[in-house]
């Protein structure tokens, strides 16, 4: 008799729930925990076949009528800025971003609060309480850290570290071949930064001084105008039924 192993990961469908990205359409969910002494290297294996990360769960669409969601990662050796992503990294080069362990604070937190209502207001994540967004951040058993952005003050030269208020933060997780970005957020009022993607282009940047070959964007559904800023990444690789498809 074949016995499986007591810590080997058990896989579970969610019942079906509105999606989120589409109207008119449904999505399920398949998803297992990570936790215990083999959550790192299964987290690293599920990312690599399109699974995202939310705290110990990790999950994939597994929509019976629909294939929209594809997972992209961004070939950080190939990628270069084109010509409005080099005009945004000027207008943000008075900011740095600084690791830090993922341990959340009251600054954090009203960022992100101000975050969700100004960008997410009827979304999934509106009601989440400082409570929530602790457990976001550090119910983790894998490799994750936060990137705080703060602007460049008279002694980073010398330690590396941004100073005064908080702007921006990415919940990022390191994996094997690359960064996953979890999630990130930024101070509202900022409108003139273009944030987002300006940590995209850090996080790829940061890839590339770590010597890691991928830079995790999650799911690009097309026809979400929430999900279009990801196809201006490229080259990027999009996870089809056959395996990691290049995009250039």
């Amino acid at each position: 008799m074949t016995r499986e192993p007591r810590d080997a990961p058990q896989f579970y469908l969610t019942a079906p729930s509105p999606c989120p990205y589409l109207p008119g359409q449904e999505e399920r969910k398949v998803f297992t925990h990570l936790i215990g002494r083999r959550a790192a290297i299964l987290n690293d294996t599920l990312t690599q076949s399109g699974f995202r990360r939310s705290q110990t769960i990790a999950y994939r669409p597994a929509c019976e009528k629909c294939r929209a969601c594809v997972s992209v990662r961004v070939l950080v050796d190939r990628f270069k800025p084109g010509r409005s992503m080099r005009r945004n990294l000027d207008r943000n080069s008075d900011l740095v971003g600084t690791p830090v362990p993922p341990h959340t604070t009251s600054e954090q937190y009203s960022i992100f609060r101000s975050y969700l209502d100004a960008r997410h207001a009827d979304g999934g994540m509106a009601d989440m309480t400082v409570l929530d967004y602790s457990m976001m951040v550090e119910d983790s058993h894998v490799s994750t850290r936060l990137i705080e952005y703060r602007r460049r003050g008279p002694d980073t030269a010398i330690n590396g570290r941004g100073e005064g208020p908080l702007i921006a933060v990415a919940l990022t997780d390191v994996l094997a071949d690359g960064l996953s970005m979890v999630y990130s957020f930024y101070d509202s009022e900022q409108t003139d930064r273009s944030l987002g993607t300006f940590m995209i282009l850090d996080h790829i940047e940061r890839a590339r001084r770590l010597g890691l070959p991928h830079v995790y964007l999650g799911y690009w559904v097309e026809g979400s105008r929430k999900m279009a800023y990801k196809t201006r990444f490229t080259p990027q690789e999009r996870l089809g039924l056959m395996g990691w498809d290049l995009v250039e």
